[in-house]
C-alpha cells in the first residue's frame, strides 16, 4: 500500500507530519478517467450568489421585461384549497402563464427553484407573505387518487408536455423533491402525511411490482404497471428506493426498509444499463449509504457504471460527457453523449451532485473520483450561461438578455439539432423550448428557467479554497435525512504535485480534523484555520469533530461522542 504524508501547520501549534499507512485505496469511475485532472480556461463561478440572484430576480411579481414577470398566480385550487404560484419552464413559453387557466406549471421547476433557495438559506415558507413550502402540496394529485406528487397539479394540462402519468422519471422525480424539501421544513403543516402516503404508495408498488421494474411508468391509482410507447424505464426503483429508505429514516416504520432494499435489488439486477434520466445516480448513492449504515453489499460499482458511462440502451448514450470542443472542456455535464454528438443539460448536470457528492460520506474510496467529476462539472456548468459562453457559440446571442443573467441556456451541444444554428461551432448553447410548441414558443424559450431554478444545488455544495483548482464541496448540504452527523468536506487535489490548503472551521468551536481517506486525525484543537498537504490526484474527506471527543469503534464505524464519523475506519481492518 502506497504511504502518503501530510504535514500540519495550525497557527500557534507546532508543525508535524503524519504517515497515513491506512489510506484508503480510491477506486476509479472509467468515464472520469477521460476527463482532464485541470480542465482548459478552468473557472469556477459563485454558484451560491448565482442561486441567490436567481430567486431574487424570478421571484419578483414587479419584474419588468418583455416576457417577464415569470411567475404568475394560479387559483385552480387542485387537489388542496389555495391559490399557488406557477413559474415558467422557459423564457416566454405560450403553453404558460394566464394561458390554459394558469394551471400549466412543472413540479421540476417550482419545487427545484423552492428547494434550490432554501439550499442556500432562503426560506420560503414566508417570502414576502408567500409560503412556496405550502404551494407544493397541491402538486399532490389526491383528485386522480394517484397520492403521489406529480409534475402537474392535474390532468387537464397533461398533454401539453411534462411527461405527467405516462413518463415514470416524470412520476417518480418530483417524489424525491419533495422529500428533500420536507427534510428542510419538517414541521410545514400537511407535509408529513402527504410524505407518508407517497412512501406507502410507493411500497405498495414495489410489492406489486416484485423485482420487475421493466414497464413505461406505473398507475399510482390502478396500482398497476403499464406500457406504452415509451420504453421501459428500470431505474424508477432507484427513486422508489430514495423515497422509502428517506420515508424509514424519517418515520422508523420497517416496511419502508424492506421496500428501499427490494427496489434497490431490482435495480441492481439488470443485465444492461437501464439509465433513463437523473434517477440512477440516486440509486448508487443510496447503495453506498445501504451498505455503510446496514451492513448490505449492494454493488455500488455497477450503478456508478451505469451512471456515468454513457451505455445506456432504452434512453441511448445517457450519461457524462466528456470532451474538448475546439477549447471548452465540457467533460463532467449530464445528458445524451450521443444526440448530435453530444448533448449535455443543466438541470441534470446540478442534480446529480446531488446524491453523487454525499454519496462520499458512506464510501470514501470514490472521494477522488467524484472530486475530479465535480470539477469538471463546475467548470463547464458555467456554459450554460450567456455571460460566460462566447457569443459565436450561442444561438440567441442578441436575445440571451431576456435571461437577465439569471436563467441560463437549457442545453450545450456539439453540433445544434436545429439548421438554422448548424454554422455555430462546438460547443453551442441553445435550448429546446421552440421545439415543444413549433411555430409559437419564441427564440427566448431556449433560455431554461427549470434548470437554472437548481442551482442552489451546486450553491450549497461548492465552494472555492485558497488553492485554484481545489474545491471544498460539503458533503452534508444535500445528505437528506442523514443520521446526526459532524461537518463534512471533500477536498479534491487535480494537480500533480503536492499542494497545501487552508481549511477553515466554524467560529466558536474547537474541533479536530479528521481525515477518512487516510484513517487518522489530521489536526488537532483547531480554532480557526489549518493547512494540510494533499498528495497531487489525491483526496482528503476531512470531518470537523469535537476536540478530544470520545471515540470508539463498533464494526467498521468509527465514532466520536456516539456519532459516526467514519463508516469504513481503516483502524478496525
Amino acid at each position: 500500500m502506497k504511504k502518503t504524508y501530510f504535514k500540519i501547520a495550525i497557527a500557534g501549534l507546532l508543525f508535524f507530519t503524519i504517515n497515513t499507512e491506512a489510506q484508503v485505496i480510491q477506486k476509479k469511475i472509467a468515464r472520469v478517467e477521460q476527463m482532464p485532472n485541470i480542465p482548459a480556461q478552468l473557472e469556477i463561478i459563485d454558484y451560491k450568489k448565482l442561486a441567490l440572484d436567481f430567486d431574487k430576480t424570478v421571484f419578483d411579481f414587479n419584474a419588468k421585461g418583455k416576457y417577464w414577470p415569470l411567475v404568475w398566480m394560479d387559483d385552480s385550487q387542485k387537489n388542496y384549497p389555495q391559490t399557488v404560484v406557477g413559474l415558467y419552464t422557459a423564457i416566454a413559453d405560450v403553453r404558460q402563464g394566464t394561458n390554459n387557466k394558469g394551471m400549466f406549471h412543472e413540479a421540476l421547476a417550482t419545487m427545484g427553484a423552492t428547494l434550490g433557495a432554501t439550499l442556500v438559506g432562503i426560506d420560503k415558507r414566508n417570502q414576502h407573505d408567500l409560503n412556496y413550502v405550502g404551494m407544493t402540496k397541491n402538486y399532490f394529485n389526491s383528485e386522480t387518487s394517484w397520492d403521489i406528487m406529480m409534475n402537474n397539479t392535474c390532468p387537464e394540462v397533461a398533454l401539453l408536455g411534462g411527461g405527467y402519468g405516462r413518463d415514470w422519471w416524470y412520476d417518480v422525480y418530483p417524489n424525491l423533491l419533495f422529500y428533500a424539501i420536507y427534510d428542510k421544513y419538517p414541521n410545514e403543516p400537511g407535509l408529513e402525511k402527504m410524505a407518508r402516503k407517497i412512501a406507502d404508495k410507493f411500497y405498495e408498488a414495489d410489492v406489486i411490482l416484485n423485482g420487475n421494474y421493466d414497464y413505461s411508468f406505473f398507475d399510482y391509482a390502478k396500482m398497476k404497471p403499464m406500457m406504452n410507447t415509451i420504453c421501459a424505464q428500470p431505474d424508477a426503483a432507484a427513486g422508489h428506493a430514495w423515497v422509502l429508505y428517506s420515508a424509514y429514516k424519517k418515520f422508523g416504520d420497517p416496511k419502508y426498509l424492506k421496500g428501499a432494499k427490494s427496489a434497490l435489488a431490482a435495480l441492481e439486477s439488470q443485465k444492461i444499463n437501464p439509465t433513463y434520466e437523473l434517477l440512477m445516480p440516486f440509486g448508487a448513492y443510496l447503495s453506498a449509504r445501504i451498505n455503510a449504515e446496514e451492513g448490505t453489499h449492494y454493488d455500488t460499482d455497477k450503478m456508478l457504471g451505469w451512471t456515468f458511462d454513457g451505455t445506456a440502451i432504452c434512453r441511448e448514450g445517457w450519461g457524462v460527457l466528456v470532451g474538448n470542443w475546439n477549447g471548452f472542456d465540457i467533460s463532467g455535464t449530464v445528458g445524451s453523449t450521443v444526440d448530435h454528438g453530444g448533448y449535455g443539460f443543466l438541470m441534470n448536470t446540478y442534480d446529480m451532485a446531488w446524491p453523487m457528492v454525499p454519496m462520499v460520506r458512506y464510501d470514501q474510496s470514490y472521494a477522488s473520483a467524484i472530486g475530479k467529476w465535480m470539477l469538471n462539472a463546475a467548470n463547464a456548468s458555467r456554459y450554460f450561461y450567456p455571460q460566460y459562453m462566447p457569443d459565436e457559440h450561442e444561438t440567441i446571442p442578441q436575445l440571451a438578455s431576456a435571461g437577465k443573467g439569471v436563467i441560463a441556456y437549457e442545453g450545450i451541444i456539439k453540433k445544434s439539432n436545429y439548421d438554422k444554428y448548424s454554422y455555430v461551432e462546438a460547443p453551442v448553447a441553445q435550448g429546446d423550448g421552440p421545439l415543444w410548441v413549433l411555430g409559437q414558443n419564441p427564440e427566448e424559450s431556449q433560455l431554461s428557467v427549470y434548470g437554472s431554478g437548481h442551482v442552489g444545488i451546486f450553491g450549497s455544495i461548492i465552494k472555492t479554497t485558497d488553492v485554484d483548482g481545489i474545491l471544498q464541496l460539503n458533503l452534508l448540504a444535500t445528505d437528506f435525512f442523514h443520521d446526526k452527523a459532524y461537518p463534512s468536506f471533500l477536498y479534491y487535489n487535480p494537480y500533480n504535485e503536492t499542494k497545501t490548503v487552508t481549511i477553515t472551521v466554524e467560529k466558536g468551536k474547537k474541533v479536530d480534523l479528521y481525515n477518512t481517506v487516510s484513517g487518522t486525525f489530521v489536526a488537532k484543537k483547531v480554532t480557526t484555520s489549518a493547512k494540510i498537504k494533499i498528495g497531487a490526484l489525491n483526496s482528503a474527506v476531512i470531518v470537523c469533530v469535537p476536540a478530544g471527543g470520545k471515540i470508539k469503534y463498533k464494526g467498521a464505524k468509527m465514532l466520536v461522542n456516539n456519532i459516526v464519523v467514519d463508516y469504513n475506519s481503516q483502524t478496525q481492518k
